[in-house]
């Protein structure tokens, strides 16, 4: 390693403090304020703590020092929210302690930034969700998993870099070295060469043969990575939204001066398409945050206006009514495989839901501001190549069941509640994922970020082609390697037989918490029903509204009384589908709110998320992790689901209304 980046054999000191994130509220108020807390008196450690509670939405319109704030503010332990604003900078917090799968949900590297603007230097914790350490690494934020450090610490022991990088691959361990990404492409990544290899010889997965085919030499990495092994690769795709191009800007002139020289920027696609709704957001209009948003989305636009890129941006419902029909918009990765995304290709975007495009027979995955920064310039983005999972979905998908069943039953698997996906491609075939929409094949890939996996990938066939024919107007043809190969290597393989999976939900508080909904139990009041978001929002979602709230339509039936039924397209495709198919006579006469494409509730950014503790919601988004969708409890569910629930005031399945109404 050159001599401008640290050796391995350097020491890093730290304040003996330690803020142990405990499921005790008293252990972490403790610790905070100092006390000599011992690891085995602040166990058990929570586990699952998500970016929504590190950094909660309403504080992401920041993307300065002023993230050093909030980090924690959202952290709950039972009912309590003990950290408080300005908390961890005040008490000088450097290490910070907790469970499994830490940093789980959104790829906001705001979370990260938050915790080391604080003055956090090291997270220590029994696992980690991927894009979370990835983007610490970015940064220069140490992460462990190594608990024999605390003692280490809290007795006042200098550290040496080799134990707090142990474990990591060569590339991550260099970047730690070198301070972030940013400063290590200065060092390492001047000459990129593109050294697709279609040569080896061995079973490979589709996964791997995409990933050789797009796969950079640079002084550190190889062209040829195996499992394990840091690498880069070189994106069809790269694309970004407002919540991030504002941070990347800021760090991208810092680091490089103006005008930047951007590697091919027609590959870059810029969205706005988180914040059409912001003024009707009760988190932001209750915080004074709307200037704030639109801030943010001014310094997108002005980003994007500097650098002449393509942009889509989803139309407030004022400017909606005076759309001639040109305006095409939408979520982001919902749009990215509607109109760009094709088989074999890599797309990265930064969002955690951008293996959405896995559907079609590609690698698509979410990465934080950094790594997009360092992809703007230098075309290359950054992975740790992942092992697989093979998930095998056999047998017919009843009728009434859907993708999202599929998939909520799956997250409710010991295996993968415990883990066991947390930074795997999951690759689904399978008689029933022949069975499946492109639309349907999205859902599970989307849902791959709440399953803890790197991505999502199905292989291409006659249903891909129909797609890309039909919806897009594409000829395209499969070609021969787009498959794995008998013999390829699986770190495990899953079977599900789907005509044995029910209607599903699951409980609020994780996406995790899955069960039948015929096990549910007393019934459950609702107030809020939202069908919309990426995961939710497809053509095929759509249809699958319709034919509940056509029935219920046709025989008089409304939304119940005090509750609000909320239906948002996911792109102005889907919503014209809609209107070309005579859906929204049903949808009107059943009283449900119709809603311009965007991400809106599922974000806690729009109309459809709750304002007060005690609102129950179901929901066809795909997460619920504390504070997702306002601060009431949220149900997941899918689209038949929420659309009858809305009908019966609680908790239903269609086919138990249909006989309630016989």
């Amino acid at each position: 390693m050159p001599a401008t980046t640290p050796s391995r054999k350097a020491s890093v000191s730290f304040a003996s403090s330690i803020l142990f994130l405990s499921q005790s509220a008293d252990i972490v108020a403790r610790s905070l304020e100092g006390s000599a807390v011992r690891l085995d008196e602040a166990v058990p450690l929570r586990d699952d703590v998500s970016t929504d509670e590190i950094t909660p939405l309403t504080i992401l319109t920041h993307y300065d020092e002023k993230l050093g704030r909030y980090p924690y503010t959202g952290f709950r332990a039972g009912d309590a929210t003990p950290v408080l604003v300005d908390a961890v900078r005040t008490h000088g917090i450097e290490v910070v302690v907790a469970g499994k799968r830490y940093g789980k949900g959104s790829s906001r590297e705001h979370s990260p930034a938050a915790e080391k603007l604080a003055g956090v230097r090291l997270v220590i914790a029994e696992s980690f969700e991927r894009i979370y350490r990835q983007n610490a690494d970015n940064i220069g934020l140490f992460t462990s998993t190594d608990f024999g450090l605390v003692e280490r610490i809290q007795r006042g022991e200098a550290i040496p870099l080799e134990d707090l990088v142990a474990g990591r691959d060569a590339l991550a361990a260099s970047i730690l070295a070198s301070g972030g990404l940013l400063r290590f492409g200065r060092l390492f990544m001047r000459d990129i060469t593109l050294e697709a290899d279609t040569t080896d010889s061995r079973p490979q997965t589709l996964f791997e043969k995409i990933v050789a085919r797009h796969a950079l030499a640079t002084e550190l990495t190889t062209a040829h990575p195996a499992p394990g092994d840091g690498a880069f690769v070189r994106a069809d795709w790269r694309f970004i939204h407002e919540y991030y191009t504002g941070m990347a800007a800021h760090m991208l002139h810092a680091t490089f001066g103006r005008p930047l020289a951007l590697h091919d920027a027609a590959s870059i696609i810029v969205f706005e398409d988180h914040t059409s709704y912001v003024e009707e957001s009760p988190a932001h209009v209750r915080g004074g945050l709307v200037p704030n948003v639109h801030r943010m989305v001014e310094a997108q636009r002005e980003f994007a206006a500097t650098y002449a890129l393509r942009t889509h941006r989803t139309l407030s419902e004022a400017e909606a009514g005076s759309d001639d029909g040109s305006n095409v918009a939408g979520i982001s990765h919902a749009m990215m495989a509607e109109r760009y995304a094709l088989p074999g290709q890599v797309v990265v975007g930064t969002d955690s839901h951008t293996p959405h495009s896995g559907a079609l027979g590609c690698v698509a995955f979410g990465v934080g501001t950094t790594d997009m920064a360092n992809a703007f310039v230098t075309g290359a983005v950054r992975l740790t190549v992942p092992q697989s999972l093979r998930i095998v979905l056999d047998g017919r998908v009843p009728d009434g069941v859907t993708a999202k069943d599929i998939v909520l039953h799956l997250l409710a698997l010991p295996l993968i509640r415990s883990g066991g996906g947390v930074g795997k491609v999951f690759e689904f075939s399978g008689e029933a994922v022949t069975g499946l929409g492109t639309d349907e094949r999205a859902t599970l890939t989307n849902m791959t970020a709440e399953l803890g996996g790197f991505t999502g990938i199905v292989a291409p066939d006659a249903e891909t082609v129909r797609f890309l024919r039909e919806r897009r107007g594409v000829h395209f043809e499969v070609e021969p390697w787009m498959h794995s190969d008998v013999g390829a290597v699986y770190a495990e393989t899953i079977r599900i037989d789907c005509s044995e999976v029910p209607p599903m939900v699951a409980r609020p508080g994780d996406p995790g918490n899955g069960l039948p909904l015929s096990e549910v139990g007393e019934p459950v009041r609702i107030d809020i029903a939202y069908g919309g978001s990426c995961t939710a929002g497809k053509r095929e979602d759509f249809d699958r509204y319709h034919a509940v709230l056509r029935w219920a339509a046709d025989r008089g039936l409304k939304v119940a009384p005090n509750v609000q039924l909320f239906l948002q397209f996911g792109t102005t495709a889907v919503r014209d589908h809609c209107v070309a198919a005579g859906y929204v006579d049903a949808f009107e006469k059943v009283g449900a709110r119709m809603l311009q494409p965007s991400c809106g509730a599922c974000g806690n950014c729009g109309p459809g998320g709750s304002t007060s503790r005690d609102q129950v919601t179901v929901s066809a988004i795909n997460r619920n992790f504390p504070g997702r969708g306002g601060p009431g409890q949220v149900w997941l569910a899918s689209p038949p689901t929420v659309a009858a629930s809305a009908i019966a005031g609680e908790l239903i399945s269609f086919e138990a209304l249909q006989r309630r109404h016989a």
